[in-house]
């Protein structure tokens, strides 16, 4: 009751290209772990290595000054994620630090779009805002309003 032929070279054929789909249908959703270099980087150990090296100290050095940028002014959680971007497109680990990342953005975002959960935020918000109004407001009826530049000596 086989269909096909009795060739067992065939057979191996078939499923070699299988596995063929199978990756490449695995590569093209983005599913696919591991290094991202060129075909003849991978192919020759040392150069690979020295390759991964290099993506290493580069995702550093991104990522180290994403992590001076936190404290002073500028985008540090964007450069601290870059530098993990850079890092993913060689080491498994950080592929899968950005996948769990990105997960926890994405259902953050769904939370903060639900309409009781805005409602709630705009609530807290205007409260917060008639709070520092009133203590404003206080303060400036105890103590008046005195441009730093018109204070006199006494």
């Amino acid at each position: 009751m086989n269909t096909g032929s009795d060739e067992p070279g065939e057979v191996a054929v078939a499923s070699d290209k299988a596995k063929t789909d199978r990756q490449e249908t695995a590569e093209g959703a983005g599913s696919g772990l591991g290094s991202r270099a060129p075909e003849f980087i991978k192919s020759r150990r040392l150069l690979h290595l020295s390759w991964q090296v290099g993506v290493f100290v580069v995702g550093l050095a991104v990522v180290v000054a994403g992590i001076i940028m936190l404290p002073l002014p500028g985008p540090g959680w964007v450069v601290i994620f870059g530098g993990m971007a850079i890092w993913a497109t060689e080491f498994v680990w950080a592929q899968l630090v950005l996948r769990w990342t990105k997960r926890k953005v994405t259902e953050a975002a769904q939370r903060a779009l639900d309409p009781k959960v805005r409602r709630r935020n705009i609530t807290l918000t205007v409260i917060g805002l008639v709070i520092i109004g009133v203590l404003a407001g206080i303060y400036l009826w105890k103590f008046g309003f005195v441009m730093p530049w018109k204070i006199k000596d006494q």
